[in-house]
């Protein structure tokens, strides 16, 4: 078998020994190449269909500016007691869990085993698709409304959730949202 390697021109001794270095060298590459274009791939796949309104170091700002004005709260109290905090001015601070990820129209927001649908104010902005598992901030308005089984089949469609519910529920309308960036 070196012989006939030798003869294409390589030393009879080094040829096996070259074609695994550059067998190795080759897989290298490529494993090389696929992780930097990895990460590419998982950004392609992100929907943004709204551009930030404002752009910092730390977040990008989706809807309107924050709204200085809104109470600060947590959802642990709106969720407690919902009717105190219904048409009011609210800033939250608080985890995704879920976002809707044709659009992003959506977000669902949970503390412990509560979850509250955040929806966006006039249907006028979307959050990007990657936001679910990121704290955010935002600014809005708690509503009380009536959820039809076919909206709540809508909506746990589009989330990819079992968390929507038909019936009476209250929903955050959100104006402004605060996403850290990375």
């Amino acid at each position: 078998m070196p012989g006939i390697l030798a003869t294409s021109g390589w030393p009879a001794g080094l040829s096996l020994g070259y074609l695994r270095m550059n067998t190795r060298i080759a897989v290298f590459l490529v494993a090389l190449a696929g992780s930097m274009l990895l990460p590419q791939a998982i950004q392609a796949e992100v929907t943004r269909l709204s551009e930030p309104v404002a752009v910092t170091d730390d977040a990008e700002v989706f809807g309107a500016p924050l709204n200085p004005d809104a109470k600060p709260t947590s959802l642990a109290a709106i969720l407690d007691d919902p009717l105190e905090y219904v048409d009011t001015a609210i800033r939250i601070e608080t985890r995704i869990t879920k976002v809707c990820q044709k659009k992003g129209c959506f977000m669902i927001a949970s503390n412990g085993g509560q979850a509250i649908r955040v929806s966006f104010k006039d249907y006028a902005f979307f959050v990007p698709t990657d936001t679910g598992g990121k704290t955010v901030t935002l600014t809005g308005k708690l509503i009380e409304r009536a959820l039809s089984e076919e909206q709540a089949a809508h909506f746990r469609e589009d989330a990819g959730s079992d968390e929507i519910q038909a019936g009476k529920v209250y929903e955050i309308v959100a104006d402004a949202v605060s996403i850290p960036r990375a």
